[in-house]
């Protein structure tokens, strides 16, 4: 087996550190003098991350984006009561199943150096874990379903952008802003991995903080909408939609196995996601509540909040930084999609940045073009976790933890136990078969045919390639008077 610090050194691949001028630092190495030492610390600051802290960043800034907009119009669907109990509820279920994947993740690192096996010049990815624990036809249906929902993922944000600017500048409509944010999201071919979005995170979060307490202040100053109503849920096909639009929300960790490989010691990530969505419920719950409170049933047709709240330079300001945020999680979606068409196409070790630039290019494309096909922008959401998240974040990694350890042998030399909470691998099983069970009944079933009948309703409406979904201008005119409009 390596070595403690070799192992901790291998989980920076070399590919990065081409980033990083001809500087020889793996991981936190500190032993340089003079100017260089500095100008290093600088970059490190600033670009080159692998600390806990990073790692929580990450999480946090990748689990919330656009779907924060979102939520009020899933609560519309669900009622109050629900909306709130299913946020906590699949953040509690998202959590867990990220632990499992963690634990998976050092499971397969173990194994691999007990073989010897450096990882230096390769980023460990979640597909590659299931090929080392059980074989390549898990490896082919984690490949599937991860890259399936990373680009839609990808797609998501893409339409996001669009809908949030056009709020801002209705001169242009929303598949034209499309076109153009499609090109802006095209420049993350240039971040090499996950340790360089330090600064990113760190901003992201910091702008979905901004967006989701403007939500929540704006909603409460504004008021209650004269003859508001509060009638959700009121249908199922409603229910279901916005239970798995919750789903999707909490489902955010198809890129975990990236974060923790960019980590300098991976072990500390197992209670990282679990502090992350802590921290989210702390914005997606208020703004939500409150949005719903104050707009009630007119949100089941606003599935974007800002279109519900008065203009202002507030309301401005959070779309631009919800923008910014937005082209940071496009990037977290499509990184581990480079990684795999790296691999593909034998690039994954190239050093040079602009080469594997090129390399990526192609990723972009199709996700660019069904961004423009499919433009409705809440209800994919759902679509999207009820047939992908469903099976790639929380069935999977349940299923490939109790196969993982299902002899006395694995579970005996497993490199992870059970946790303090669940010491029993019992109990490790039931929780697990809970989660598959449920997920596939309410999850993928219900959710399923709940998502897809919305989203069809919605292609039946706008049609494919809609040029401007759900578009109403956001300051409309004034209404006539009374007098004046008998007059006409």
């Amino acid at each position: 087996m390596l070595p403690q610090k070799q192992a901790e050194e291998a989980a920076i691949p070399a590919t990065d550190m081409a980033t990083l001028s001809n500087e020889t630092a793996q991981g936190g190495d500190k032993e340089q003098g003079g100017e260089t030492a500095s100008v290093f610390s600088m970059k490190s600051l600033l670009w080159h991350g692998g600390s806990a802290w990073d790692a929580w960043f990450s999480c946090a800034s990748n689990q919330v984006a656009q779907v924060l907009l979102t939520l009020p119009y899933s609560f519309s669907q669900l009622g109050m009561l629900s909306g709130v109990i299913l946020q906590l509820f699949y953040g509690f279920l998202g959590s867990w199943t990220a632990y499992l994947i963690s634990v998976l993740y050092i499971e397969y690192r173990a194994r691999k150096e007990k073989e010897n096996v450096s990882f230096k010049n390769h980023v460990i990815q979640w597909f590659e874990v299931l090929d080392g624990l059980l074989g390549p036809y898990w490896k082919a249906a984690g490949l599937a379903f991860n890259c399936s929902f990373l680009l839609f993922g990808s797609v998501i944000q893409l339409i996001a952008c669009a809908s949030n600017i056009y709020y801002i500048n209705d001169r242009l409509d929303k598949r034209t802003w499309t076109y153009i944010f499609g090109a802006c999201c095209a420049t993350t071919v240039f971040i090499p991995s996950f340790h360089n979005y330090r600064i990113w995170s760190f901003l992201g979060l910091g702008m979905t903080t901004y967006t989701a307490w403007y939500l929540t202040i704006a909603a409460a100053f504004h008021g209650q909408v004269e003859g508001v109503t509060h009638s959700g849920p009121s249908q199922l096909v409603l229910y279901f939609t916005g239970a798995t639009n919750i789903l999707y929300t909490f489902g955010g960790h198809a890129v975990t196995v990236e974060i923790m490989h960019a980590m300098w010691k991976p072990k500390k990530f197992k209670c990282i996601y679990l502090l992350a969505t802590v921290y989210v419920f702390t914005l997606t719950l208020p703004s939500a509540a409150a949005t719903y409170w104050a707009f009630g049933d007119q949100l089941l047709t606003h599935s974007n909040a800002f279109s519900l709240l008065p203009k202002s330079r507030w309301r401005d300001a959070a779309v631009i930084l919800m923008l910014i945020h937005q082209f940071i999680t496009f990037g977290f979606a499509c990184t581990p999609l480079y990684f795999v068409w790296e691999k593909v196409i034998g690039m994954h070790d190239a050093k040079s940045i602009c080469l594997r630039a090129l390399a990526r290019l192609p990723v972009v494309i199709p996700i660019w073009f069904l961004a423009i096909i499919f433009p409705f922008f809440g209800p994919i959401n759902s679509a999207v976790g009820a047939l992908l998240v469903s099976f790639t974040v929380y069935i999977i990694p349940a299923l490939a933890h109790m196969l993982t350890y299902r002899t006395p042998s694995a579970r005996q030399n497993a490199a992870e136990k059970p946790p303090f909470f669940l010491p029993s691998w019992t109990g490790m099983y039931v929780v697990n078969a809970f989660v598959v069970g449920w997920v596939l009944i309410v999850g993928f079933g219900l959710g399923g045919w709940a998502s897809m009948t919305n989203f069809i309703r919605q292609v039946d409406t706008f049609g494919l390639f809609a040029k401007c979904y759900q578009c109403r201008s956001p300051h409309p005119p004034p209404a006539l008077p009374p007098q004046q409009r008998r007059q006409l």
